[in-house]
C-alpha cells in the first residue's frame, strides 16, 4: 500500500514539474501597459499568446484599447519567446544573425546594416513601434511552434 502511495507521489511531482517548467518565464519582462515588472497571474490573451500585466488596472486599459499598446504587447510576445522573428521587420526577407540590435531589452535581427541603421538612429520608444507594429510584426514574427 505505502508503495503504490509512494508511486502515485511520484508521477504527481513529475506531472507538477512538467507543467512548471512549461510556464513562460517573466523575469524582467514588463507590463505593456506600465513600465513595472509583470505578474503571470495577471494576463490576457492576445495574437495566440498571452500578454502580461503588473495589475488589474494595467489589464483593465489594454483590454479597451489594445491596438494602442499593440507595440509593446508584440514586443512582450517575442520577449517571452510565445513568438519568434522569421524575418526583417522591414523588408520580411531572411536576416543576417550578424546583424543585430537590442530593441527595448529584446534580440532583433535585420537583413543588413541599412535596416539596422534606421533603428539604431531612432529613439527608444519609436525603435519599439518601428520593429514591434503590427505592419513589422506581422513580416518578421510567428507564433513559436509547440515542437520546438
Amino acid at each position: 500500500m505505502n508503495g503504490k502511495f509512494l508511486s502515485g507521489m511520484a508521477v504527481l511531482l513529475v506531472a507538477a514539474a512538467t507543467v512548471v517548467a512549461g510556464e513562460i518565464e517573466l523575469d524582467g519582462v514588463k507590463c505593456v501597459v506600465a513600465s513595472r515588472d509583470a505578474q503571470a497571474s495577471k494576463s490576457a490573451d492576445y495574437k495566440e499568446g498571452k500578454v502580461y500585466f503588473c495589475c488589474n488596472g494595467c489589464s483593465s486599459t489594454f483590454t479597451k484599447t489594445p491596438e494602442k499598446f499593440a507595440a509593446q504587447a508584440n514586443r512582450q510576445l517575442v520577449q517571452t519567446k510565445q513568438y519568434e522573428q522569421k524575418g526583417c521587420p522591414f523588408s520580411g526577407g531572411d536576416v543576417d544573425p550578424e546583424v543585430t540590435l537590442k530593441v527595448a531589452g529584446t534580440s532583433v535581427a535585420f537583413c543588413c546594416s541599412g535596416c539596422q541603421g534606421k533603428v539604431e538612429k531612432a529613439e527608444a520608444e519609436d525603435q519599439v513601434k518601428m520593429v514591434f507594429g503590427d505592419k513589422a510584426f506581422k513580416k518578421a514574427f510567428e507564433k513559436k511552434s509547440s515542437e520546438g
